[in-house]
């Protein structure tokens, strides 16, 4: 291991990271995606820094085998926009680049400035490596790998805290969960899917600032939960929610049900089956993991009296109030309760195409041919009734074309 230097401003040199080099450390380039690879490779090619960031060296470091590589460089969006074909910027707080690989996004960030000022929400300035770096949520989120040299760059000492197995906030902690509360959320995952502990001033920041979940937009509460479903280890996730306090604001209706041991069995079994879906390279369909997670706490009346399409729709509405605030497709719920009813027998009558065709709104078009079909006639039929010696009334032609049709 050795040390990266910085210029204080004063002439002295201050150390701002430790780089452990390719021996020192367990990741490899076979480790990584070949389209991230590829990806790092073209921008350092064309004189930027690149990097693989984030979950996915956590995920490496802890044995496992990664789901995301996400990538973070010196170049601007629109710089790495210029690079490659498949790339998309999104985003409006601060912008980041998609390069799209069919099904498999990558995601592209730019390294952020932590110049300005968190409270203030001034976050959006484009920086160095060494202030990005500083930007992390929790310090085993802030590694940087280079696979041209294999060197591994830590500046927030993560991985001396990959070795005491504990969970740190990089930012302070009077503001990191008033600022975006979603980062309670993630540390209560990481904590549960790692077995490391949090750090006790972290423990306590998260009881205080629990009710600031309310705050997030349900879209981002819906990525959220949506992750915890599909993670496989949703139920050590929901229960470590739910004993700081965060599940009555996240899901408040799964909350009431959520000590019952069927309810557990079910998100335990759910957990299972995503594992063994991921291990066969056949990874469950979001409608398939709403129907397992929601099947014991679905509960339908009397079949007797009342038709399948009444108790489908009455699933449907049970889904909805369990699932609120989130906002998952209807078509995912759909599927899901269909697939709750057969478990218990039921069949959905769905409708016949014919009676699914929407009805179509008159046309305009069709409308003002008409119109001058009507007139065209009209004219004609005055024309055979006219006295010899009258005015000659001249008759319209048919229209030929779709703007004589439109002046007409």
């Amino acid at each position: 291991m050795f040390r990266r230097y910085k210029s204080n401003g004063n002439g002295r040199s201050v150390p701002v990271a430790s780089i452990y080099t390719q021996e020192e450390h367990p990741i490899r380039n076979s480790q990584i995606d070949k389209d991230a690879l590829w990806a790092i490779r073209k921008i350092q090619q064309s004189g930027g820094e690149a990097y693989i960031v984030g979950g996915a060296l956590r995920d490496i470091l802890l044995g496992r085998a990664p789901k995301d590589f996400d990538i973070a460089t010196s170049l601007s969006p629109r710089q790495v926009q210029r690079l490659f074909w498949n790339a998309r910027i999104i985003g409006r707080r601060f912008r980041i680049v998609h390069l799209f690989f069919g099904q498999k996004i990558i995601e592209v960030t730019t390294f952020r400035s932590d110049e300005e000022n968190f409270e203030d929400g001034r976050n959006n300035v484009f920086g160095t490596i060494e202030q990005d770096a500083k930007r992390r949520d929790f310090s085993i989120n802030s590694l940087y790998y280079n696979p041209a040299n294999g060197q591994l760059l830590d500046f927030n000492d993560a991985m001396p805290d990959f070795r005491r197995r504990i969970i740190r906030s990089l930012i302070p902690l009077s503001y990191s969960f008033s600022e975006d509360p979603v980062r309670m959320i993630r540390a209560l995952k990481y904590q549960a899917t790692t077995g490391f502990r949090l750090k006790a001033d972290v423990r306590r920041a998260i009881k205080k600032n629990a009710v600031n979940i309310q705050q997030c937009s349900t879209s981002r509460l819906t990525e959220e939960v949506s992750k915890i479903l599909s993670s496989g280890s949703a139920l050590p996730i929901l229960l470590n929610l739910e004993k700081f306090g965060l599940v009555e604001y996240i899901l408040p209706q799964v909350s009431v049900y959520l000590g019952y041991d069927a309810v557990q069995r079910s998100i335990a079994e759910l957990d299972e089956a995503v594992k063994a879906g991921r291990e066969s390279g056949a990874p469950l369909q979001k409608e398939e993991i709403i129907y397992r997670f929601l099947k014991p706490m679905i509960v339908f009346p009397d079949s007797s009296s009342m038709s399948s399409d009444e108790l489908f729709k009455e699933g449907f509405r049970q889904a909805k109030i369990l699932l609120s605030p989130m906002t998952p497709p209807n078509y995912e719920l759909e599927r899901a309760i269909e697939m709750i009813m057969q478990d218990l027998g039921l069949r959905r009558q769905r409708k016949s195409p014919e009676a699914r065709i929407r009805r179509k709104k008159p046309n305009a078009m069709i409308g003002r041919k008409r119109a001058a079909e009507e007139e065209l006639s009209t004219a004609a039929s005055g024309k055979k009734k006219r006295r010899k010696g009258q005015k000659r009334i001249a008759v319209q032609e048919a229209p030929k074309t779709m703007a004589e049709e439109h002046d007409l």
